[in-house]
């Protein structure tokens, strides 16, 4: 079995940890859909906002141009 490790990182889209939080939102707008519909603008939207901020911030810190700022932006998509 031939493994990524070797793989040159050029854009987040080649991140494992990216991949895996996209799916992450997959799985989690899925499960929402059959959330009530009384939850819709609280839960609902909560935990959706809260899914795609952590790809995003990934996303967002990897076009940064520094170490420093990418550090920052993989911080807050874990929540530190």
């Amino acid at each position: 079995m031939e493994t990524d490790i070797a793989k040159p990182v050029r854009s987040h889209r080649d991140l494992f940890i990216w991949q895996k939080s996209m799916d992450l939102v997959i799985r989690v707008y899925a499960l929402a859909e059959n959330f009530p519909e009384t939850e819709k603008y609280r839960l609902t939207a909560q935990i959706t906002r809260a899914v795609v901020s952590v790809p995003s911030n990934i996303a967002e810190g990897n076009a940064q141009g520094t170490r420093k700022a990418y550090a920052n932006f993989l911080s807050v998509s874990k929540g530190l």
